[in-house]
């Protein structure tokens, strides 16, 4: 068992990366750190530098917590949330932690397509964190 977190580089993500390692911790569990990216014409060198930098200070902040964890970077023009459904699957998790940003009303209506499909695609519980619950 295992706890999958979806990444990205954003305060959202920040947020969802510290809620998941606080589990990991406290359950004895193991992370896995999933940044999914489309890898078309706009990944080009600098921004797969860019990536790897931001995963190796997200694989720090989970290392730091004193939670065993396994960062991958998928590019295989999945929708993130494919490729979140899938490794949760791949891995048994136990839980999918994403990251949730604010909507304005109009957005609230259309919860966000990979957030909406995370939620109701998977078969673990699913925690939605927003950026400012670091708590």
């Amino acid at each position: 068992m295992t706890i999958v977190v979806g990444y990205v580089p954003t305060p959202e993500g920040h947020a969802a990366l510290r809620r998941g390692a606080q589990w990991g911790r406290a359950s004895g569990l193991p992370l896995v750190v999933v940044s999914s990216q489309y890898g078309d014409h706009r990944l080009d060198g600098a921004q797969s530098a860019r990536f790897d930098a931001e995963l190796a200070a997200a694989r720090g902040v989970v290392s730091d917590a004193g939670v065993d964890v396994q960062v991958r970077l998928l590019v295989r023009g999945n929708d993130p949330a494919e490729d979140i459904l899938a490794v949760a699957a791949e891995v048994d998790a136990e839980l999918i932690v994403i990251g949730l940003r604010r909507r304005t009303p109009v957005g609230k209506l259309v919860l966000g397509s990979n957030s909406q499909r995370v939620l109701l695609g998977a078969d673990c519980p699913v925690v939605a964190v927003k950026a400012d619950a670091t708590s």
